[in-house]
């Protein structure tokens, strides 16, 4: 049976019931990567629930507490949802759209930015955030690093077999890494 916890993910905050898929009780405050209704996101633990999963719906999956190569990772993913508050920014000015940028979004598994905005929604506004969103896909190719980060380095992966080829046995952490900077855990 999966366990139950309440997280807060998003950067609005939102909160929803999500189940552990390894069995593991995570405690108040622990990060986990979530996978959600949007994609792969960053939480946090508010609870774990007593509620039998078969009575709760749940929001999403609980996939695994954060690691260090996600932290890594996740600092990358802040410095591009910089970037792209900083040109969309500058092009909300240059075309002159009377709307204000609150925030920008970069879900963990590098698919979605997300723009936070005050104001009445045009096309204008639309052709901007995906011409941006485009942009940021192509410079930072990370639909490789997506698909990594869901289905692993290949045929084997997490295996000892595939530890040969570069993949690390723990998978889903150090692989993802390689997949998405192109290049080979290091071995200690």
């Amino acid at each position: 049976m999966s366990q139950l916890h309440l997280v807060r993910v998003g950067a609005l905050g939102n909160v929803g019931r999500f189940a552990a898929i390894d069995s593991v009780r995570y405690p108040r405050g622990a990060r986990v990567i979530a996978r959600t209704a949007r994609g792969l996101e960053i939480g946090r633990v508010l609870a774990a629930t007593d509620e039998i999963a078969g009575r709760a719906e749940s929001d999403g999956a609980i996939l695994r507490g954060l690691t260090v190569e996600d932290e890594l990772l996740q600092e990358r993913l802040t410095r591009h949802r910089e970037a792209a508050y900083r040109a969309c920014a500058d092009r909300l000015a240059e075309l002159r759209l009377p709307v204000t940028l609150m925030d920008v979004e970069h879900l963990f598994d590098g698919q979605t930015l997300v723009f936070y905005f005050l104001g009445e929604t045009t096309p204008a506004l639309e052709s901007l955030t995906a011409e941006l969103a485009e942009l940021y896909e192509t410079k930072v190719q990370f639909r490789r690093f997506a698909e990594t980060v869901v289905g692993g380095c290949g045929p084997g992966c997490g295996t000892e077999e595939a530890a040969g080829q570069g993949c690390g046995t723990s998978c889903g952490t150090s692989c993802a890494i390689a997949g998405a900077c192109g290049t080979k855990p290091s071995r200690s």
